[in-house]
């Protein structure tokens, strides 16, 4: 994390020259499976997305296939308003048209704003009509900070959105639309005899990045989203108002390696990489990657002890605890959901009953499903996944645990009344079922956990 300090105080140098500068930077980095913030600097902050806007408009275009309105092979009419778009353009003229699958490429790849219109206009009628369809749908996403005016990113005063909200967006194309997510990594396209090259060069620069999508105006500055996986895991990335592409782009780079660094202290997960649709079990109640049954077929492993990783105030998802916690033990439940996908694990010989033993932390383990900045919403969460570990954890009851951060009040969504081992499984399974989940500790072990100085500056 010291790397990391050194590098974002050397980055926040350079922007200082200008307070507007420092007004629209903001960044994240999130560990994309679970959703856990690695890393975040003013990143609920409303700024002006810029050409990220389109990675909406591809998310509206790949619903419009995936629910059979449209092909990739459906040519796109090509309307007076959209020919009329100011650049970044293709240059369409006024009644030709452009197939789906070429649209969604030059969006990739060139950015291109009459492309973004030909798009919202043949999904809802006008880009008017499209860009309300978008703020709704970016709202059902979880992305509450997030309106929308227009397909494209053009300027418009009204049209915000924030890094946490552009990084929700990111891991929903990933996971409602992996069978297209591999589009993002398009670096060419070619249009009537043109090659078009891409923005996007920490897909040309950074090993195993693999997409998203790069925006720029001028009030915004040079914004990026951009996704890597390495070794199994998979990290998002989100920067907003960098003073120049290069240095967006450097910057970005620093963010996903510290990033990958973080990530691997967090319990293991196995990231289901984009490209393939789930498998859906029989009973239709759990969705499981191939990966994810065998890692959930073998003994969890004995955790490694992990620093603290920094988060927002108001972000939805935890963080990870700063101390160690000791190797689970042997289980005697095991949430059932679970049992359709992996076989239970063998019971320990000769291991006396916990209960027995006067350990005083049983019962007093738990897990960690968000943190909000709303007390109802931290209440829905963790009701939510009671509700899922009900009845195969007997005695766990939903509990808001408050925080005092910065002048805010953060109230942290949890689950509690499980042995270290129950909250261990109860975790694995959440996260199967798409929720991110931490384990908490007995309350004791809570005075430990703390926010590292060294990233701190939300």
């Amino acid at each position: 994390m010291r790397a990391l300090a050194v590098a974002l105080i050397f980055c926040m140098t350079i922007i200082a020259g200008s307070a507007d500068a420092v007004a629209r930077y903001a960044s994240i980095v999130v560990d994309a499976e679970t959703g856990a913030v690695l890393y975040s600097r003013n990143a609920n902050q409303k700024l002006y997305p810029a050409s990220l806007t389109k990675m909406m408009t591809l998310y509206m275009l790949f619903d419009q296939i995936e629910r059979g309105k449209m092909t990739l092979k459906t040519r796109l009419p090509v309307s007076e308003r959209a020919a009329g778009m100011p650049p970044s353009k293709l240059g369409l003229k006024v009644g030709e048209t452009i197939p789906v699958e070429t649209a969604i490429k030059v969006l990739v790849v060139k950015s291109a704003n009459d492309v973004a219109t030909v798009v919202g206009e043949a999904i809802s009628g006008s880009e008017w009509k499209f860009a309300i369809d978008m703020t709704e749908k970016a709202h059902s996403l979880g992305m509450s900070r997030t309106t929308f005016k227009n397909a494209s990113g053009l300027p418009n005063s009204g049209q915000k959105s924030t890094a946490q909200d552009m990084a929700t967006l990111a891991r929903a194309l990933m996971r409602d639309f992996p069978q297209y997510y591999p589009y993002f990594s398009t670096t060419r396209v070619t249009w009537k005899g043109r090659t078009l090259t891409t923005h996007n060069h920490v897909l040309t620069r950074y090993d195993g990045a693999d997409g998203l999508k790069t925006g720029y105006i001028r009030a915004s500055g040079f914004n990026l989203a951009a996704s890597a996986v390495r070794n199994g895991r998979r990290v998002v990335g989100v920067v907003f108002g960098g003073k120049t592409s290069r240095w967006r782009d450097n910057h970005m780079i620093d963010l996903l390696d510290e990033g990958f660094v973080l990530a691997n202290r967090l319990d293991p997960v196995v990231a289901p990489p984009p490209g393939r649709k789930p498998i859906l079990l029989a009973d239709g109640s759990v969705k499981l990657h191939p990966k994810t049954v065998a890692a959930l077929s073998t003994p969890l492993p004995q955790p490694k002890p992990v620093q603290a990783v920094p988060g927002t105030p108001e972000t939805t998802q935890a963080v990870a605890l700063a101390s160690a916690v000791p190797a689970p033990k042997p289980l005697v439940t095991r949430p059932t959901a679970l049992a359709s996908a992996a076989p239970a694990a063998p019971e320990a010989q000769g291991s006396a009953d916990p209960a027995q033993t006067g350990d005083p932390t049983v019962g007093q383990w738990g897990v960690q499903v968000g943190a909000f900045s709303r007390y109802a919403s931290a209440q829905t969460k963790a009701s939510e996944a009671a509700d899922r570990l009900r009845p195969s954890i007997e005695g766990s009851h939903p509990k808001i645990a408050t925080m005092k951060d910065t002048g805010d009040t953060i109230y942290r969504a949890r689950v509690m009344g499980m042995d270290e081992g129950e909250a261990r499984e109860a975790c694995n399974f959440l996260r199967v079922n798409r929720m991110a989940c931490i384990v908490v500790p007995p309350e004791q072990d809570l005075a430990r956990v703390s926010r590292p100085a060294a990233l701190a500056g939300n």
